[in-house]
């Protein structure tokens, strides 16, 4: 065989085999949908901008959606702060399903309240399909402390603490002030059970929705990452769903110890027993991650796993 045509045929091949083997790459790298924490927005190109470049670059340039809340960026920042998550969710889950990227299904990151704020989209909103959802320091038992300000160390953080826990349940913070929707009183679980209007309920805490369990099962993979030395999130342990024992703000209760769990109000006994529930935990203050541990740890799940 001629010498030319014997390597151009090899060439061919080469090139048709380098093709299939991108088609698998891109049948398998699902869209991905990321939502921002608190003071943050969808682009600032220094957080949820350079993460999205981070997984366009090792993910052959796949898909990825970082939500913006109410059509610009004033809106998106003051809806971290000032629009009820139930509207937000109303918001992304009308975006989801009208993006005609997303139909066959999509990986979930949710960065800080964006966690527990897409878990809620994974329960309410089922179509598309969520594949993994990915949860950075989301507060998925809620918060019962300011950020930065040590209630267990400090009395002043301890006193404010207290004068909140009055405020927070109030109507008019439930209404609008995000953060008081997922405050949660240990020594008040009645009051927060009946009147924490977005935490309560997404958590099955006053009344049980089988479709939340339901939709929540459908979940590949729930991975909840945790930063150890967080001076943010309080209790840090809500990364993991750990949280307060009742009655009391001194001892805290993992995951598999909690009424939440023992009892299965939401399903997360089950998904942990079929290894749904993935809990990963790196040093630093919140949401501080290098891109070599995002790539070791996160990236698995945006390829297929």
């Amino acid at each position: 065989m001629n010498l030319i045509i014997f390597v151009s045929i090899l060439l061919i091949h080469s090139i048709s085999q380098i093709n299939a083997d991108e088609n698998v790459i891109n049948k398998t790298i699902l869209p991905v949908v990321m939502w921002h924490g608190m003071g943050d927005t969808c682009c600032f190109p220094f957080s949820l901008g350079s993460i999205k470049k981070l997984i366009q670059r090792q993910t052959n340039n796949t898909y990825v959606k970082s939500l913006e809340i109410g059509g610009s960026i004033i809106t998106d920042y003051s809806s971290g702060f000032f629009i009820h998550p139930d509207k937000q969710i109303e918001d992304v889950c009308n975006q989801i399903r009208n993006d005609p990227s997303l139909q066959h299904g999509y990986n979930a990151i949710g960065f800080s309240q964006g966690g527990q704020f897409l878990r809620a989209v994974a329960q309410k909103c089922p179509t598309p399909p969520m594949n993994n959802l990915i949860s950075f320091g989301g507060q998925h038992q809620g918060i019962f402390g300011l950020p930065k300000c040590p209630s267990l160390s400090r009395d002043s953080c301890e006193y404010i603490r207290r004068a909140l826990t009055t405020a927070a349940y109030e109507g008019w913070a439930q209404r609008d002030i995000v953060q008081a929707t997922y405050w949660h009183d240990p020594e008040n679980e009645e009051k927060y059970r009946n009147l924490s209007t977005f935490i309560s309920p997404i958590n099955n805490a006053l009344h049980r929705n089988e479709d939340y369990i339901r939709n929540l099962q459908q979940l590949n993979k729930f991975i909840m990452v945790k930063f150890l030395n967080d001076t943010v999130v309080q209790p840090k342990e809500s990364q993991w769903f750990g949280f307060y024992a009742p009655g009391q703000d001194k001892e805290v209760l993992p995951l598999r110890k909690t009424s939440l769990y023992l009892n299965d109000d939401l399903g997360l006994q089950k998904m942990d027993k079929e290894g749904k529930l993935v809990f990963l935990a790196t040093e630093g203050d919140h949401l501080q991650f290098k891109n070599e541990w995002f790539n070791t740890n996160i990236l698995p799940y945006l390829l297929g796993n």
